[in-house]
């Protein structure tokens, strides 16, 4: 009987090592002490040890470090069960900490733009956010006249190029509710984080002009040649979605390299089905090539990310 008292006693002792190494207290919230459970009540002091040992195995059977022979060691008090459940203790707590740190890692709040981490989108969304009111609650015969006087139509390109080009990128097809003003919103704030606001300028107004102008001087050519009426010289053509597509292809060459071919192939596919629709194959050829060149840009923009690397 003293064998007994004297192995139950010394398994206890190991399931205090096991509570202290996890954090767990003791049912009354005293630790007990294997002198004083040698010389008393065994069948308290093991009730106490179960109370310990359950919490534990129930944590560490969340990431799988409890094992059968940590309970066996335990019980049996040698110390190796201590040692092993200790071990899966700090595991729990390491599985823990490394959860925690992942869940504030998460700020998606940094999806939008803003004034001082972003000042490039978020000041030219203001402005998007300001046109697009306009054209939705302003006279319908005012909103026309902008828009045509904005148009990057070949008559317009060939009368005042740069204002065209820059007055036709202050309005959204569609308004705020198009995908282009989303895209251009998630899109731009995540590339400007990565390359800063200069270059995101760059990288938008190259793919709009480059694109425009890839657009418009063909038709100017074909109404040269006859074969496009007149009137093609005054076609309504404006808005973000030529930069937008730029920015697209840059901000692919950018990211991790499974999403970045993912990002691209995702959208090139939208544009190809829109350019099979063939609803308006010049816009859309103009798309597919506003996201060439931004895809051109990789080799300028690699390495270059805001404080000396790309993010």
């Amino acid at each position: 009987m003293t064998g007994d008292v004297v192995a139950v006693g010394a398994g206890a002792a190991v399931l205090d090592a096991v509570a202290a190494g996890s954090g767990v207290a003791t049912l009354d919230g005293v630790p007990s002490q294997a002198g004083r459970r040698a010389s008393g009540a065994p069948e308290v002091e093991a009730r106490r040890g179960i109370a310990m040992l359950e919490p534990v195995a129930v944590e560490s059977l969340v990431d799988g470090s409890f094992a059968e022979g940590s309970f066996a060691g335990g019980v049996g008090g040698g110390a190796a069960g201590a040692g092993a459940a200790g071990a899966g203790a700090a595991g729990v707590r390491d599985v823990r900490v490394r959860v925690w740190a992942g869940l504030r890692g998460l700020r998606p709040w940094r999806l939008l733009p803003s004034p001082t981490g972003t000042p490039f989108t978020f000041g030219y969304a203001l402005i998007l956010l300001a046109t697009s009111l306009l054209a939705e609650h302003a006279d319908p015969s005012l909103v026309s006249s902008l828009h045509q006087g904005s148009s990057t139509d070949v008559a317009h390109l060939a009368d005042r190029p740069v204002f065209v080009l820059v007055a036709s990128a202050l309005w959204i097809a569609g308004g705020i509710a198009s995908p282009y003003a989303i895209g251009f919103v998630l899109v731009l704030t995540a590339l400007e984080r990565r390359i800063g606001g200069v270059r995101t300028a760059g990288v938008f107004l190259l793919g709009h002009m480059v694109a425009t102008l890839a657009t418009e001087v063909p038709v100017g050519l074909s109404v040269l040649a006859g074969h496009l009426p007149g009137s093609s010289l005054h076609r309504l053509d404006y808005g973000i979605s030529f930069g937008v597509a730029a920015s697209v292809g840059a901000l692919a060459g950018l990211l991790k390299p499974w999403l970045g071919w993912a990002v691209l192939a995702g959208f090139g596919w939208m544009l190809v089905t829109d350019l099979v629709a063939f609803t308006d194959p010049m816009t859309n050829w103009g798309h597919l090539l506003a996201l060439a060149v931004g895809v051109a840009t990789w080799p300028l923009l690699r390495g270059r990310g805001v404080g000396g690397a790309a993010a």
